[in-house]
């Protein structure tokens, strides 16, 4: 028999999944497994969640990698620490360089899209202060399933093929001949159950683990790393990966109809979400199926994702604080630009599919929240040889705008699209969640977010629900399954609607909510090849 394993005609009607002990939440059956392996030892959900981070290069390429960033919330004994793995641009890059090369705007690909990469980082700062069990425990899925291989699922293959495809057809790009050597059989992406094997990866995360990740920041894999950015005529160079250091930060939040949301600080956009949910908190949702109520939170949305993008930095660069930003005053005024007709914000947001996020949670009441990507697809297409280390493309998130607070500069952190989320009430841990794929990001939160408080469907409900993003001035895609009514008269309120029949960039996400009996609820959704492992 032969069959489509991307297609699925019919509703499956997928439930929540329950524990009364542990649960991992992942976009990845095989990196869900590899949290589940871990707390079978006795690990923690930090652990836990470190396993299926570290697998993900292997089983989800096509939205991570060695060289991606990484930023988690992680509730340890009802406490929130937020981490931020993402790397600073390197030191000599500059405007004025790029345009020597002639550049007359940021490369999206190529060895000069290359940031500092600063998930392995992570991965280590972030066991060095929860990890009990021996870190080689930790490693060893991963480098399992890269040594022996696994059966590919059918959205990854799906990714893969398009990535393939897309990097085909970048003719005028350096460099991407290691790319398809390791990533493909002579330009032909794998196919769905498909076994797949990666021996350049397990050689690499076998360094990684036996140097505690001092190779890839300053030993032989860095050297590796930089000059084969060197030998491309890259700026990422040796130092600037001995400079790199993982940043712990508190979480911000917002108090929304009586629950915390808790996101992660600029230089991430996490802010946007708070943003939003501040003016919906002024404005009247109704029904989820009246278009008066979708229409306002589209453009409460549009309004936030404005301001983000013309604030949110680094944030030793931000001319407004986040508690400016998050103030009642802003919300105010804001929500009076809100009327009946959909309004123009000129705002260009790139779409992508791409990022893993996965949470995590166990018998002690611990729970993680961690997102990593290399921004888009494979990222830059840049991959170093013989390592299997495929390098971000973070670097397009900068501007050439001198006057931008995202102009570009050297040892600066870029712009961030990855945003992990997490939920508190009465100061009590109540789970995580997370949708990843680029701007869609706070767009999928805020809808998601609104889905199960507003509106009271449960996890696997608000997750499945249609979705829509808008991408800039008043043009909103919007999935097929609000149906002709909805789509109808969110027109006749002036947006210009585009009709999705592929969801693949609507994002893709997980959720954990703890109950009060103890229990664990958990959901993933139809748009990506999600799993929930339980324990």
């Amino acid at each position: 028999m032969e069959f489509n394993f991307n297609s699925y005609p019919y509703s499956s009607r997928r439930g929540v999944v329950f524990s009364n002990k542990s649960m991992v939440a992942t976009s990845n059956p095989s990196a869900a497994l590899a949290g589940i392996e871990i707390l079978r030892k006795g690990g923690n959900a930090i652990e836990a969640a470190l396993a299926a981070a570290i697998s993900m290069p292997v089983v989800e390429p096509t939205c991570n990698g060695l060289g991606a960033d990484l930023f988690a919330i992680i509730s340890y004994k009802n406490k929130l620490y937020g981490i931020n793995g993402s790397g600073r641009s390197p030191k000599k890059i500059s405007i004025q360089a790029l345009r020597e090369k002639s550049y007359e705007d940021m490369p999206f690909f190529g060895v000069d899209s290359v940031n500092t990469p600063g998930a392995v980082g992570a991965w280590f700062e972030i066991y060095n202060k929860f990890g009990k069990l021996p870190l080689k425990e930790i490693f060893e899925p991963a480098i399992n399933y890269a040594k022996n291989g696994y059966a590919l699922s059918p959205k990854v293959a799906k990714l893969w093929d398009d990535e393939v495809n897309k990097y085909k057809n970048l003719k005028d790009i350096c460099g991407l001949e290691e790319f398809f050597k390791v990533f493909s059989d002579k330009g032909k992406a794998p196919k769905a159950g498909d076994i797949v094997k990666n021996d350049n990866l397990k050689n690499t995360l076998e360094e990684i683990l036996e140097t505690e990740g001092k190779s890839f920041y300053s030993g032989d894999l860095a050297r590796k790393i930089s000059t084969s950015v060197k030998d491309l005529g890259g700026f990422l160079d040796i130092d600037d990966l001995k400079a790199y250091k993982p940043l712990w930060v508190d979480p911000i939040s917002t108090k929304y109809k009586g629950y915390d949301i808790w996101e992660m600080p600029p230089n991430g956009h996490g802010v946007s979400v708070l943003m939003a949910l501040n003016i919906l908190n002024k404005l009247t949702l109704t029904d989820r199926e009246d278009p008066k109520t979708l229409h306002k939170i589209i453009e409460a949305i549009k309004i936030a994702m404005t301001d983000g993008k013309t604030y949110i930095s680094d944030p030793s660069f931000m001319k407004k604080r986040v508690d400016e930003l998050l103030s009642d005053e802003y919300a105010e005024k804001r929500k009076k630009l809100i009327g009946t007709c959909a309004k123009n914000y000129k705002n260009i947001l790139p779409i992508s599919p791409s990022t893993v996020y996965m949470a995590t949670a166990d018998s002690e009441g611990n729970m993680v929240s961690l997102i990593q990507s290399n921004y888009n697809g494979f990222g830059s297409g840049i991959v170093v040889p013989t390592t299997g280390i495929a390098l971000n493309n973070r670097l397009a998130n900068f501007s050439f705008d001198s006057n931008s607070v995202n102009a570009l500069s050297g040892g600066k952190l870029p712009y961030h699209t990855i945003i992990p989320g997490f939920i508190s009430k009465d100061n009590k841990a109540i789970g995580p969640f997370g949708i990843m794929g680029g701007f869609m990001q706070p767009q999928a939160h805020v809808q998601v977010l609104t889905n199960m408080i507003n509106f009271n469907l449960n996890p696997q409900a608000a997750l499945d629900a249609p979705r829509f993003m808008w991408t800039g001035d008043k043009n909103v895609e919007i999935e097929m399954d609000y149906g002709n009514y909805m789509i109808n008269t969110l027109k006749e309120f002036g947006h210009n609607m585009i009709i999705r029949s592929d969801y693949t960039d609507m994002g893709r996400g997980q959720i954990i909510l703890r109950l009060e009996n103890g229990s664990y609820v958990g959901a993933t959704e139809k748009r990506t090849d999600g799993y929930i492992g339980i324990y």
